[in-house]
Formats: structure tokens, C-alpha cells, sequence
């Protein structure tokens, strides 16, 4: 019947591979039978074969075994798994002691993450160590098996169209979807030869390379912002103790400490200089999302910010718009987080994005007298995110609101600073580009290969390099 999607399986083959005796429609969509078909046709092994480690993460870290970025080890979370490579700015750190108590799901560069839980996602370990959460699995390749599979190419291929589908027909579960360790395990790897795998792998590495490129050009910029707003040496005043009039208390409708905090008003006092206010160089775009009967849209949400400056999006079909999905955005536009603002997830709506749609749980910010690149450098200063976080209302989901990012202070700049801070941001959104670049290249290189020939694959690697 037309617009049904219809499977027909034998009954002897429904249990060939099936310990767990599925027989529910998700295990036999059509679209995932013919990438299970395409790959059992090709030279394949199972990815538990060629796995010397094959764990599920750590399953109890508490609250004080976290510590700041830098003094410990890589904490590899669900979000963390972006595009196929840990996303690195994003990643929490837990102390050398918790690390060492679970040293048996301890990850190094070049090895492979999977996700177990919620939806399929595959990256490569672009960390010198690491370890990772209880939503994840944990896999090194046995040494045999280094010398016939690489770990970039095994991601490039779980992130190619094939690589899903076969992770999706695992998952599975009522409430949130999940991936067993031995239906992980039973993921068939096809075997190409040593040399598409090295140059796949390579874009992995190119791609990682520039990603770090991109976090010098943004803290170079950042660097220049703070110096010129007066911060770079700024020492804040810490009393012990302080008192605030209970007038002021009243008006603010606040008791916590934190908000009367001197260090703040003496911040406050820095960045009100000029009497400027974003308010007086953008407005807020309210341009209100109207779903369709048909079609798709691209939607952004929360998740989708990469901590970097950088918004990812998901193709949704209209009859499945979340009711979250408000705002349009267009190019140039800013987006930031009203939830949590603590975490600096605000971004920039590349040219490509134009008519996206995002959650309601953004600002969308139209830069008129401002430069976008050097408005999303200041939203994404931790002490501006800091001031912002000072006015979050609730607990469970602390929130503020337009009003409070548009009234926020906003110093003006010299020139010669602006055009520094702009060509560096620039730089890092080109940077990130080239590593998205790389990234694809490398999953339409395996998909090229299962669905022509791997002389056909290599063609296009070394054309990219052309």
C-alpha cells in the first residue's frame, strides 16, 4: 500500500542472529534491513571481536569527584559525542583518584566511544586520557586488531548512514531507547583495505587539529576583550563579610549573598562606563515559528550548542514539531540560553542556517550597531555569563529572561580591538568549518565505498587533497 513501510521476513530468518527474540517493527524497518544486507554482503567483522575493551563507563561518580577543567582527567559524557569527535569544551574532568579507581574504562587517543543510551552516536578520542560516564561504552581495539582496522575509519563508518542504521536496530527499550554491551558487540565493521582506512582515519586527526586551532583563535580574542574592557589584571574586592541596605533587598526581590556580592557591583561598576547597554545596539528577534501540515524543518535546540559558539541543528518532520520550537533565525543572529547561563552556551547562526528554527529556551538576538562576532565573544565572557546566572530564578531549571540580556552593560571598544576580536572569531567559525568539512568527508568516503567500490572511495580522498 502506498506510503506504508512494509518488511517482509521469513519466519526462519527472524531469529538468525536474534538471541533476544525480537520481533517488534523497529528491529525489521525496512531502511535497516537493506544497510544490515549491504554490510553482511561485504567482508566484515563484529566490532566485540575486534574490541580488546568492550566496557560500559562508570556507573557511580559523585558530586566531589569532579573537579575544574584541567587539574584531573577527561569526563566523556553523551552530550560530549558531537559529529563524531569529542567535542573537548564540553567535557567535565573528575580527579586522578576516580580515575584511577576505574582505570579498566580508561580511553586514550585515537580509541572509540559509543553511546548506550537515549539515541546511536559513535566518536573518536581525540583526548590524550580519558574516561567515560555510564551512558557510554568504552572500546579499545585489541593489538591484532590495530593492525587491520583503524579507529577513525570505525567511527567514520557508525556515523555514515550505515553505521546508524545498524546501531539504531540494536537499540532498544519503552521508555528511553538503550544499546546492550552484546548487541554492541554484534555491530558487523566492514573490512576495507589498509589504505582507505589510514586516509579516513587521518581526517579524524586533520579535523581534531583544526578544532584546536579554533579554540586559540577564540581565546585570542577573548584574550583582547577582557584587556580592553579594563578586566585583564581586574583584582575584585572579597570581604568575608558585607551588608547590603534591606531597601535594596526588598526592590530586588533577592536575599542571596551571592547577588550582593561586592566583587559584583565593583564588575558592574567596570562595565557600565559608557552608560551603553546591548539593548542600544540590538533588538530581539521575534519572528514566531508556523509549522506545516508537510515538509521538515531544521531545529535547534539546546543540546545542539557545542559550547564553542557554534549551533548544530536536527532535520524534524513539521508533524513532529516539539512545542518548544518558537523562534525563527536568520543569518548573523546570536542565540543564547536562557537556562543554566552559567555554561556560555550562546552561538551564531551561520549563513547556511537561515530560516532554521530554535527552542524557546533561546534569546534570538539581531546584532544591528554591533559586529555579531564580537557580541557573541562578550555573551560568552565567564564573568558576563556569571552576572547572568545571578539573575536565574528556580531550582530545577534556573532561567532568566530577555529582559536581563538586553539590559546587561556593554563597554564600548577601540576600534583596532573590535577589528581584532572580529577577525579572530572569524578565524576560529572558519577553523570549525574545515574540521565539519573533514569530518564528512570522511563519512561520504565510506559510504562511497559501500555503495560503489573502495577504488571509488580513494578517488574521492585524494581528491579533497587536491
Amino acid at each position: 500500500m502506498k506510503g506504508l513501510d512494509v518488511s517482509t521476513v521469513k519466519l526462519s530468518a527472524c531469529m538468525e542472529d536474534n538471541a533476544k527474540a525480537r520481533i517488534d517493527a523497529g528491529y525489521f524497518r525496512k531502511r535497516l534491513l537493506v544497510a544490515t544486507a549491504a554490510i553482511e554482503a561485504l567482508p566484515h567483522k563484529k566490532l566485540g571481536d575486534i574490541a580488546g575493551v568492550f566496557r560500559k563507563g562508570i556507573f557511580d561518580i559523585k558530586a566531589d569527584t569532579y573537579v575544574q577543567p584541567g587539574k584531573g582527567i577527561a569526563f566523556v559524557r553523551i552530550g560530549d559525542l558531537r559529529n563524531g569527535i569529542v567535542s573537548k569544551s564540553t567535557t567535565a574532568w573528575i580527579s586522578h583518584d576516580a580515575h584511577r579507581a576505574e582505570y579498566k574504562t580508561c580511553l586514550s587517543y585515537g580509541d572509540v566511544i559509543l553511546s548506550k543510551t537515549a539515541y546511536p552516536a559513535a566518536s573518536f578520542v581525540n583526548l590524550s586520557e580519558c574516561n567515560v560516564s555510564q551512558d557510554t561504552i568504552a572500546i579499545k581495539l585489541s593489538p591484532a586488531a590495530r593492525r587491520e582496522f583503524c579507529g577513525g575509519y570505525i567511527v567514520a563508518f557508525l556515523n555514515s548512514s550505515y553505521g546508524l542504521a545498524l546501531m539504531e536496530r540494536q537499540f532498544q527499550g519503552n521508555v528511553q531507547q538503550h544499546l546492550s554491551l552484546d548487541d554492541g558487540k554484534k555491530l558487523q565493521i566492514p573490512k576495507f583495505g589498509r589504505e582507505f582506512q589510514h586516509l579516513t582515519d587521518a581526517l579524524f586527526r586533520m579535523a581534531d587539529r583544526e578544532i584546536d586551532k579554533a579554540v586559540l583563535s577564540t581565546d585570542a580574542a577573548q584574550s583582547v576583550l577582557i584587556c580592553n574592557l579594563g578586566l585583564a589584571n581586574w583584582a575584585p574586592p572579597e570581604p568575608l563579610s558585607y551588608t547590603a541596605p534591606a531597601g535594596t533587598s526588598v526592590a530586588a526581590g533577592r536575599l542571596d549573598a551571592q547577588y550582593f556580592a561586592p566583587r559584583i557591583q565593583a564588575l558592574l561598576d567596570v562595565l557600565s562606563r559608557d552608560s551603553r547597554y546591548i539593548r542600544d545596539v540590538a533588538k530581539p528577534r521575534h519572528e514566531v515559528f508556523q509549522s506545516r501540515a508537510e515538509g521538515a524543518f531544521h531545529y535547534i535546540e539546546i543540546g545542539d550548542l557545542d559550547g564553542a559558539g557554534e549551533a548544530g541543528s536536527t532535520l524534524v518532520p513539521c508533524a513532529d514539531a516539539p512545542s518548544r520550537a518558537t523562534w525563527y533565525v536568520r543569518r548573523n543572529d546570536i542565540i543564547t540560553s536562557t537556562v543554566r547561563p552559567i555554561r556560555r552556551l550562546s552561538a551564531q547562526i551561520a549563513p547556511e542556517q537561515d530560516g532554521y528554527v530554535c527552542s524557546s529556551g533561546f534569546v534570538v538576538i539581531d546584532a544591528r550597531g554591533i559586529a555579531p562576532e564580537l557580541l557573541l565573544a562578550y555573551l560568552r565572557l565567564p564573568m558576563i555569563c556569571e552576572l547572568l546566572d545571578l539573575y536565574a530564578s528556580a531550582s530545577m531549571y534556573p532561567a532568566i529572561t530577555e529582559e536581563n540580556v538586553f539590559g546587561l552593560p556593554l563597554p564600548s571598544l577601540e576600534d583596532a580591538a573590535s577589528l581584532k576580536i572580529v577577525k579572530d572569531m572569524k578565524r576560529a567559525r572558519d577553523q570549525r568549518s574545515r574540521a565539519i568539512t573533514l569530518l564528512n568527508a570522511a563519512k561520504r568516503a565510506v559510504e562511497i565505498a559501500i555503495e560503489d567500490s573502495e577504488r571509488a572511495a580513494l578517488r574521492f580522498l585524494r581528491d579533497l587533497g587536491e
